[in-house]
Formats: structure tokens, sequence, C-alpha cells
């Protein structure tokens, strides 16, 4: 798999962890708990995003 076809994969990961978020936050009887895990899974997503941004534009330069 090639840096960009992962870094897509990982931006749609991104956006759906975010849906899903709206989504329970949408609904009062969703466990807060789960929209902590959510939020935890999304913050990794983002960081992996960065991580492989940063390494890709350290080997450009």
């Amino acid at each position: 798999m090639s840096m960009q076809s992962h870094l897509a994969e990982l931006e749609k990961r991104h956006q759906a962890l975010q849906e899903e978020i709206n989504d329970c936050l949408a609904h009062p009887a969703v466990d807060d708990l789960k929209i902590v895990e959510l939020k935890r899974k999304k913050l990794a997503v983002k960081e992996e995003i960065e991580r492989l941004r940063h390494s890709a534009s350290a080997s450009v330069h």
C-alpha cells in the first residue's frame, strides 16, 4: 500500500469516527465512556496521519 493510499484510508477512518461521535452525541442515552473511547481512537488516527505526513515531508527535503 502506498503512503498516499494509506493516508487516504486513515483520513476516511478519521471522518467515520467523527460521524460516529456526532451520532452518539445526538442520542443522550449513549454511554459517555463510548464517546470517550471513540474520541481516543479518532485522536490516535489523527496522530498517525500527522506522523506519516511529517515523515513524508522529511524524506522529501
